[in-house]
């Protein structure tokens, strides 16, 4: 190989790799296990977690992304309503379970009615309920129990789901309503009542590609071994809708 061969290589090396670097806005609730499966892939994926609502108005507002997953329909649908046109349709991945949650020490729960005794004058966390699909969600279920009106006061709520699954971790909160997947990710937390499949609507991540670089990388999340990846971190299957 001459001197001029060996340089030219390593110019272009850098720009080759920018160039399979793809950029992808994810639910928070996907932070770990889309670094597990972005691990082995020859396609570097720059991920950037936050609730869905904010990654779906980041990307109204014209921030770079190749490829974005949601935890609810409504915000994929919601970003066609604005004007983003995916040049995928939307692909759900993987599904999720809703769980109340309290400190590693807490009490196991036997019934719904010992919510309120438990919380005492604490503060419930969950995702903001108009914004943070885990909020959605949340609010179905504490309706669902019939506490929706006695707690609704009583509510820390937060930007997106890991905000609220670290207060309970860090015991500045006694209980919050998370995913399944949030509390399996954390070993200063406990799992005290899982929420009933007709508590909520089915939940459900979607993944949609903006440019065609996203394509690839939708593919791959929807493989048995991502789906086996997704398993290992508490996710549930793809859910019937």
């Amino acid at each position: 190989m001459t001197r001029f061969a060996a340089i030219f290589i390593c110019l272009t090396l850098p720009f080759a790799a920018r160039a399979e670097q793809i950029t992808v806005f994810a639910a928070a609730s996907l932070r770990g296990v889309l670094e597990d499966i972005a691990a082995p892939s020859p396609q570097k994926a720059r991920l950037s977690f936050g609730g869905s609502g904010t990654m779906a108005r980041q990307v109204v507002a014209g921030a770079p992304a190749d490829v974005v997953v949601l935890a609810n329909r409504l915000w994929m649908d919601w970003l066609t309503t604005q004007g983003i046109n995916t040049l995928s349709a939307p692909v759900t991945i993987a599904g999720n379970r809703l769980v109340l949650i309290g400190p590693k020490a807490a009490p196991p729960l036997t019934s719904t009615d010992e919510i309120t005794t438990l919380l005492g004058t604490g503060r419930l966390a969950m995702g903001q309920r108009d914004a943070v699909p885990a909020g959605t969600y949340a609010k179905q279920w504490l309706d669902h129990m019939g506490l929706w009106d006695e707690l609704s006061t009583h509510l820390a709520e937060t930007d997106n789901v890991r905000a609220a699954l670290a207060l309970v971790a860090r015991g500045e909160v006694p209980l919050g309503v998370v995913y399944a997947s949030d509390a399996f990710a954390e070993p200063q937390v406990r799992v005290l009542l899982t929420a009933p499949l007709e508590a909520h609507k089915p939940i459900t991540y979607l993944a949609a590609s903006l440019t065609p670089a996203g394509a690839k990388y939708i593919t791959n999340l929807t493989t048995a071994a991502s789906a086996a990846i997704f398993a290992s971190h508490g996710f549930a299957p793809v859910p019937q809708e």
